[in-house]
């Protein structure tokens, strides 16, 4: 009896689209004019085995004004972010390696640096991490990319994360969130570049920020070449369209994706830490 031509080419598909290792043998089966299997024949199969899948990831390089950025996306429904401080001593102190030792890495989606920090390592601004204050907010002036006002702070409790500017923040947030970060400039404030920011201006170096757009993601960038604040900002604005954006820090810089293995190697104090629901 011969088979229905429909559902021999069915199985054939199926054996085609079916990924064996290689050298393993493979099943094929041949037409007769009529629709009918005549012949159905052994054969290996030479072709170069697949490699292996890469975990999938929430960060992806991507180019902004020729400049090359790695883009990391947070999304409510899938992540939690927290903060964290990286070790102040012991081996490797400082470094996100050492931090990584102290957590289970398969939940974690991926880390930042997360605000500047003095010469001990612990933040010169705003900081909770689990609802606990462990550093006051800091509205002073004085020098340094921290004081150029405005600066900011990026918090959230429950999946509902903002970034506001600093004089903002204090006039209207009156519960402690779960966790919080001051850092500084302003990249974006209500759609618009911090003011004292050029085009494209003559500082430039490895800088990492955050901005949440309108459906509540937090998207963390850090520029793989040097960048100027007018640029990195015009990515935040322009492509990620976040109204308000954080300028995180420049040249320590760092990311810790377990997804791609990638570990940097710059000296770190507050975190920023994404992890898996």
């Amino acid at each position: 009896m011969r088979r229905p031509a429909t559902l021999t080419i069915c199985c054939l598909a199926l054996a085609a689209c079916d990924q064996r290792p290689e050298g393993e043998p493979v099943m094929r089966a041949q037409l007769d004019p009529d629709g009918g299997v005549t012949e159905i024949v052994a054969e290996v199969d030479d072709r170069p085995a697949l490699p292996p899948q890469q975990a999938a990831s929430a960060c992806a390089l991507v180019t902004f004004e020729t400049v090359p950025l790695t883009h990391c996306v947070a999304e409510p429904g899938e992540h939690r972010i927290s903060t964290a401080l990286a070790p102040s001593s012991g081996e490797d102190f400082g470094r996100l390696e050492s931090f990584a030792r102290t957590i289970a890495p398969e939940t974690v989606e991926f880390a930042m640096n997360g605000g500047m920090y003095g010469d001990d390592l612990r933040a010169i601004g705003y900081f909770v991490r689990d609802s606990e204050r462990l550093s006051e907010l800091n509205r002073a002036d004085g020098s340094g990319n921290f004081h150029m006002k405005p600066n900011g702070v990026f918090f959230g409790s429950e999946g509902a994360w903002q970034v506001l500017d600093t004089d903002t923040f204090f006039r209207t947030v009156g519960d402690r969130p779960q966790f919080g970060t001051q850092s500084g400039p302003m990249l974006v404030i209500e759609g618009e570049l911090h003011p004292e920011f050029q085009e494209n201006g003559p500082s430039r170096a490895i800088r990492n920020g955050v901005g949440v757009d309108a459906e509540g993601n937090a998207h963390f960038v850090i520029s793989e070449e040097p960048i100027s604040f007018g640029q990195f900002a015009r990515f935040f604005r322009d492509r990620l369209e976040t109204p308000n954006a954080l300028y995180l820090d420049g040249n320590v810089s760092s990311l810790w994706n377990p997804a791609t293995g990638r570990m940097d190697g710059g000296r770190v104090g507050p975190l920023l830490v994404v992890e898996k629901k």
